[in-house]
């Protein structure tokens, strides 16, 4: 089958510096991730006090070990990768000298449950590391050897970083912590939502790394044969979704296809509030559907006659429809398990796709509190169907 003359995709400048930038551009990418690292991380030690301490969570880990691990993510890929210059055909298994921070910070090894007890090193000792490896980092890029396979580690670390830096977001939400940086609140949905017929066609679905860098579960573009269908030119508001949510409170909903109040709301005297950065306010019904799980994005599906996209139908329409297909307010729930494209093959970092082709769903797009470097409309995001503390909503197909 002949591959797709579908447009190429547009990414926000941010994420197509993020995977093609040069190395100068990549590491001011670097500089700027690691700022806003600390910034949050702050966040955790003045509401938390000196000795960090969070519950044990299957959502959540210690503010001191996430701290830690991304600073050895970093140097275990770039400065400690005898295999660096070969980018994402380097053997993972190549010896490095080992260090005392494998044995705390290598999320393949130690065990979630573990990571509280560690004897971790204290904030300032952790930050004057990473501060140091920063710096290595930097010189490394400026080695003269600023090939794609050279910068492919770096690139990763970043985007690593990056997805660190939401999970801090959402787990201060979790536990109430006060974030008041402009950057990560999240924005009234201005658009109206309306319903954009596709013609459907071949998708070219995928990435490939003559593009620039992709994750491996992207790689493995593919022609894709879509039907014509019909897709919301954004997500659902909570005055499209409390609707929902209302009537199964009043019992106007069969058991077993109602859900109770979404996570961070309440209704307070007849008002609905939300709970957000650890205070409650009046809900402003224009924001978009949030903290919500799957099965509550199905069940609404259900109610008002619809289904959730593809990803194939969402990354066809983010391409084909750059102008009117409205996405960043929320990570999307689609209807697609998480699964391997044709030719998988795992890149150096063997656990960050492979151990997870386990039939959760794909989530696409971005959220309010997604660093613009991850943007993109062939990212492919990932979470058991149930969790509704992270940033995700969803929208709609027509049936």
């Amino acid at each position: 089958m002949a591959m797709s003359l579908m447009p190429t995709p547009q990414p926000a400048l941010a994420g197509q510096q993020a995977r093609s930038g040069d190395a100068a551009s990549l590491g001011q990418a670097l500089c700027a991730s690691r700022a806003d690292t600390l910034a949050t991380f702050d966040v955790y030690a003045q509401a938390l006090g000196e000795a960090l301490q969070v519950p044990v969570d299957p959502s959540l880990n210690p503010p001191l070990w996430e701290l830690g691990h991304i600073g050895w993510f970093q140097a275990w890929w770039t400065l400690r990768n005898p295999q660096r210059l070969r980018g994402h055909l380097a053997d993972p298994a190549a010896p490095r000298m080992p260090q005392p921070a494998d044995a705390l910070y290598d999320s393949s090894r130690v065990p979630h449950t573990t990571r509280w007890a560690l004897p971790l090193p204290d904030a300032r000792t952790l930050q004057a590391e990473m501060a140091e490896q920063l710096q290595a980092c930097l010189a490394q890029l400026s080695d003269g050897r600023e090939t794609p396979e050279a910068l492919y580690f770096h690139r990763l670390a970043l985007l690593h970083e990056d997805m660190h830096h939401e999970a801090a977001l959402y787990m201060a939400q979790a536990l109430g912590l006060p974030v008041a940086d402009p950057r990560w609140q999240p924005q009234p949905l201005t658009a109206a939502r309306a319903l954009l017929p596709i013609a459907g066609g071949v998708l070219r679905q995928g990435s490939t790394l003559a593009e620039g860098f992709a994750f491996d579960n992207e790689c493995g573009a593919h022609a894709q044969t879509l039907a014509a269908y019909a897709i919301d030119s954004r997500v659902l508001s909570w005055a499209d979704y409390l609707p929902f949510v209302q009537a199964c409170l009043a019992g106007q909903v069969p058991p077993a296809e109602a859900v109770g109040v979404p996570r961070y709301l309440r209704l307070q005297d007849g008002c609905w509030q939300a709970q957000r950065w650890g205070g409650w306010q009046a809900l402003d019904l224009a924001l978009p559907a949030c903290h919500l799980s799957q099965p509550q994005a199905l069940a609404w599906c259900r109610w008002a006659g619809r289904r959730l996209p593809t990803e194939s139908e969402w990354e066809h329409a983010a391409i084909s429809e750059p102008g009117r297909f409205h996405w960043g307010a929320v990570w999307e729930w689609t209807a697609s398990p998480f699964a391997p494209y044709p030719g998988f093959e795992a890149h150096p970092y063997r656990d960050y796709s492979a151990p997870w082709f386990d039939g959760r769903p794909v989530l696409r797009g971005a959220s309010f509190a997604t660093q613009p470097r991850l943007h993109h409309p062939r990212y492919r995001n990932y979470f058991p169907a149930a969790r509704s503390d992270i940033f995700a909503g969803f929208r709609t197909c027509a049936l």
